[in-house]
């Protein structure tokens, strides 16, 4: 059987200390839910989410492919008939047991089709894949949009994983039915993650019916992501601050400024000229987002900020959301960012390697109490470290492409063993060295993310890491 795994050899003690401390406990996360072996959240949480698990086993494929696929089609395979798809699933007693109570999230489309240039294209995976995603857009519209506003909706907490997310008032965490609560304050809520959900599906649809060769079938999907991609910005931006916003149950703007904008970006559901508002006039602003420990889950200037420190989505920088950044700042070109997130969360995290949920944007501290007792080897956070690591000294193999980076400081080497091939980045002095199967394909500066085809193949070079 062909390895799968990373080897990284680097000359900064600490960023090595993480990164070995993080393979191993990840390996500490690999468990066998009725004999299919999935990756776990982690750090008291025991089950797999949506929100984090399939994203999660598709960062693992890098060492483990059958996790990787096993963190997807644990999903796929327990859809509804009706079209929606767990927002958790436990193991009890050796039986897997989906929940349907809430959405929390969606971080799947994209993972899902990575897991599959990853494990070898397979087309009956690709098939179920489509049809998965097809069934959840259609309940999503059939069930989510209660008051046919043309804005689908969170029911409650737990729809958009926001834990004791102060916005949300006096909603339930869980809602099971496809009936909407009443007599709340706030929800149903016009949701700019639920809307994102939808785009995500239509996007990755349109990607797999190009993949098919049906052109006809995928400019539809593409022109009816287009099309909601300008609904959510005709209903959710403003245009005056720069920013999207919720609306509650009155069809109110909900002023709290968010990050679930930076959510957005992961999904691709906002337009680069609105990206490039948001990072620049908030995501980047020191008394929003930008702070000592950047990416608080609500700006810190807000009044419904809440320095919580134990899983509280009103407040702290959450590990998930540093696991997130990578994608959502690929997607809209800020490579440049990458790198000093990485920085921030290795100092965070620093020589105790434990690694937790929520960071004080303030002073950086970890937040060690966890759901569970004291935390530790919470699964975004390890992820995290090891995905920064392969953005700022690795080798990424990611679809048709691979990512080459290499920042300035420190000199070692990063190797990827994958489907029966060895891609390795040296880092020595001012140069870096990419090799494919011990063939030199290029020596490129430091300071550099250069994409080449999975041949070696130079594409594009972006400069500024």
């Amino acid at each position: 059987m062909e390895e799968t795994k990373v080897v990284f050899k680097i000359s900064d003690r600490l960023l090595q200390k993480l990164f070995d401390s993080a393979e191993e406990k990840c390996r500490l996360n690999v468990k066998s839910f009725a004999g299919r072996n999935v990756l776990i959240e982690g750090g008291g949480y025991n089950k797999v989410w949506i929100e984090t698990q399939p994203m999660g086993g598709a960062m693992y494929g890098k060492r483990n492919l059958e996790v990787a696929l096993n963190n997807q089609k644990i999903f796929m395979d327990n859809q509804r008939s009706d079209g929606r798809l767990p927002g958790s699933i436990e193991c009890v007693k050796d039986a897997v047991v989906p929940q349907y109570d809430k959405f929390q999230g969606f971080c799947f489309p994209g993972p899902a089709l990575d897991v599959y240039y990853m494990t070898g294209k397979n087309p009956a995976y690709l098939d179920q894949l489509y049809e998965v995603l097809k069934k959840y857009d259609e309940y999503l519209w059939k069930v989510r949009d209660s008051d046919n506003d043309g804005c689908l909706e969170s029911w409650c907490k737990y729809d958009t994983g926001e834990d004791n997310a102060v916005r949300y008032g006096d909603a339930p965490d869980y809602w099971e039915s496809d009936e909407p609560p009443k007599g709340f304050e706030v929800v149903p809520m016009a949701s700019m993650d639920f809307m994102s959900y939808s785009y995500a599906a239509r996007d990755a649809m349109a990607e797999i019916a190009e993949i098919k060769g049906d052109k006809e079938l995928s400019d539809r999907h593409r022109q009816d992501a287009d099309e909601l991609k300008k609904r959510i910005r005709d209903i959710l931006w403003d245009e005056e601050k720069g920013a999207f916003f919720d609306r509650n149950n009155k069809h109110e703007k909900m002023d709290t400024l968010i990050h679930n904008n930076l959510r957005m970006m992961y999904w691709k559901s906002m337009f680069p000229k609105d990206a490039k508002r948001f990072v620049s006039e908030h995501l980047l602003n020191e008394k929003e987002f930008w702070t000592k420990m950047p990416l608080p889950s609500v700006s810190v200037s807000d009044p419904l900020y809440r320095n919580e420190n134990v899983n509280n989505w009103s407040g702290q920088a959450q590990a998930l959301t540093y696991q997130r950044a990578i994608t959502a700042l690929e997607n809209y070109g800020y490579y440049d960012l990458i790198p000093k997130l990485g920085r921030k969360l290795f100092e965070a995290i620093g020589e105790d390697c434990i690694f937790v949920q929520q960071y004080d944007p303030f002073t950086m501290k970890p937040s060690l109490e966890g759901v569970d007792g004291n935390q530790d080897a919470y699964g975004p956070a390890m992820l995290a470290v090891l995905e920064y690591i392969s953005r700022m000294y690795g080798v990424v193999a990611l679809r048709d492409r691979l990512i080459w980076s290499s920042v300035k400081e420190s000199t070692g080497y990063y190797e990827q063993y994958l489907n029966g091939h060895v891609y390795k980045l040296e880092h020595v002095k001012e140069k870096a060295y990419a090799f494919i199967d011990d063939r030199q394909i290029c020596c490129f500066d430091r300071g550099v993310r250069l994409e080449t085809d999975l041949e070696g193949k130079e594409l594009y070079r972006y400069n500024g890491l």
